[in-house]
Formats: C-alpha cells, structure tokens, sequence
C-alpha cells in the first residue's frame, strides 16, 4: 500500500471537492498503518438500462481506489430506484417498477465489470436492508431530520417557492440514501456534484448514530457531446460503454459509436475528458496542459489518441 500523501496526490484527481481533506488523510493514516482497507462506497439507481461515459467517471475514481488497495462498494438502489432520486429535478419523478429496476441491475452488473475488478468489488443492493425495515424503523428514519433543512436543499427550495409538489416520499430518497451509509459502516462516499446533499445527509446520520463520519467526496458531471449539458442518454449527447467502436448509422449515413463519437468531444472538453476518464499519468497529463496553455497542442491527435485508448479499454476483452 503506498503512503498515505502518494496515495491522497492521485485521488485528488478530478475531483471537485473533497469534505473534508484533513479527514480523508486522517482515514488514509489510520488504514496505512493498521493495513485494513477503506470502505468505499457509491450508489447507482437503475434508472436506465445502459452505463455512458458519463457514469464512468465515478468508475474509474472506484477503480483508482481499488489500485490502491481500499474495498469498493457497488451499490445499486434498487429500493430507492422504486422512489426516484429528486436531485436536480423540477417535478416528481415517476417511480420505476420492480421489474425495470431488476432489468437495469442485471445490466449494471455485467457492465461495470469492463471497469472495475471483479476480484475486488462488492455489489451489493439496499434492498436487502431497506425492505427489512419496520414502519417503527422508518418513523426513526425521519425524526432524524427536519423539514427546514431538507428545504434548504435547491432543488426543493425552487418547488416549494415555485409552489410545485413535493411528496414526503422525496424527502424520504436522502434518509434512505444516508442510511446506506450507516448500514455498511462507509469511509468515503463518491458522488457527482449533484448529490452533496444527500451524501452529507450520510455524514450527518452517521455522526448521530455515533459513527466517525464518511469523507465526502464529489466528482464533476461530464459534459456530453454538445459541450454544454450533462451527458444524458435522453438528451442524446452520450457515449455507450457497449457501443460498436465504429458504424454507420443507417438513416444518416453518417459514422457514429465510439471511435467517431469521441473524435466529435469540443476542443474545449478535450483535456477534461482526458483527466476524468483517461489512464494517463498525472505527469502526462499535465504536459497535455502545457502544451494547450503554451503549444503546439494537436487537438484532433489528442482526441484520437483518447478515442484508442477507450474502444481498446471497452472492446479488448469482447
């Protein structure tokens, strides 16, 4: 296991915010020294049958983790799928059925493997925790938090300003999310930046259930191919992990999958995408910066180089 600086240097990578950094090296110390792992943890909604680009940048964090030794959790919510996470949304979300949730899980699971290592990661699903609780459990579950402070959450602010529903269940999604947290005893938990609040309702529920805290840790959320919004299977802009590295479509006649696909990433998403999803070194990462900021920066050999490097990672064990 390296030293807990090396280690910390790496994981810093991409990432947007760390709550707290003094508590993460603290947790990094207390693992080196004792040689037990860190319990990491990151939760997955089966909300779609098929994993993007996008969602890999939470994957690839997971596998640096597991590089470094620490234990991955894979967590599909399958119990909170059935609810809808209300993160970023402006009406209530429509509750998925059972059966699409089992659907989507089973393709998780085949999937995520192309990324992380099977040896060393566990998947586990909150349904197996969540279901078992009694409604005397649940009534617990919301004494724990406050209607004022789940409006402080903005997403909710806007509804309730803007005089839009809110169900009590959705005030539900981040209990549930943070007793996941509580119920695998998680060191740190990954998430995009949409999810801070409920994965500091986790650090809050664990303080009060007399557990040390998680880390917080929260990943950007990928751009997709128009450079604007966030990658989205329903807005089109997606690259599929499972994607063909090259084809014609057949009502266009234009080349699409992988291969073109990202060879069409904005010149100004270029190096993001290379610190996100790319293998490269943090040295050589840092002399594509250079070279953008200073030149000569080649961005269609860059870009190429990208596309090979994630159709050989997606397509090498097929």
């Amino acid at each position: 296991m390296l030293k807990p600086e090396k280690q910390l240097e790496g994981i810093k990578r991409g990432v947007v915010e760390i709550i707290t950094e003094d508590d993460l090296f603290q947790k990094l110390e207390k693992s080196y020294i004792s040689k037990t792992p860190l319990k990491i943890k990151a939760g997955f909604d089966p909300t779609a049958p098929d994993i993007h680009l996008g969602h890999t940048v939470l994957l690839e964090k997971m596998r640096h983790f597991q590089e470094l030794d620490h234990e991955v959790i894979f967590l599909i919510g399958d119990f909170t799928g059935l609810i809808g996470d209300p993160s970023g949304r402006s009406e209530i979300r429509k509750p998925l059925t059972k059966e699409e949730i089992f659907q989507n899980a089973e393709t998780y699971k085949k999937q995520v493997f192309k990324i992380l290592d099977p040896d060393k990661t566990q998947i586990r699903f909150n349904s197996h925790w969540l279901s078992n609780m009694s409604v005397m459990d649940i009534v617990k579950l919301g004494s724990m938090q406050t209607v004022a402070r789940m409006l402080e959450r903005e997403d909710f602010k806007k509804r309730f300003k803007n005089q839009q529903d809110i169900s009590i269940l959705e005030f539900y999604y981040p209990l549930f999310q943070a007793y996941d947290s509580v119920h695998l005893k998680a060191d740190v938990e990954l998430g995009g930046t949409d999810q801070k609040f409920n994965i500091l309702m986790g650090r809050t529920m664990q303080r009060k259930m007399g557990m040390e805290e998680q880390v917080v840790m929260l990943m950007p959320l990928l751009e997709g191919l128009d450079g604007v919004n966030k990658m989205s299977k329903s807005l089109g802009n997606y690259i599929g992990i499972t994607e063909l590295p090259f084809e014609i479509d057949k009502n266009t006649g234009e080349a699409t999958g992988m291969f073109p696909k990202i060879m069409r990433i904005p010149p100004k998403l270029i190096l993001r995408y290379y610190e996100l999803l790319s293998h490269i070194s943090v040295e050589e990462l840092n002399t594509l910066k250079k070279q953008e900021q200073d030149g000569p920066f080649d961005d269609l050999k860059a870009k190429e180089n990208l596309a090979l490097e994630i159709v050989e990672r997606y397509w090498s064990k097929e």
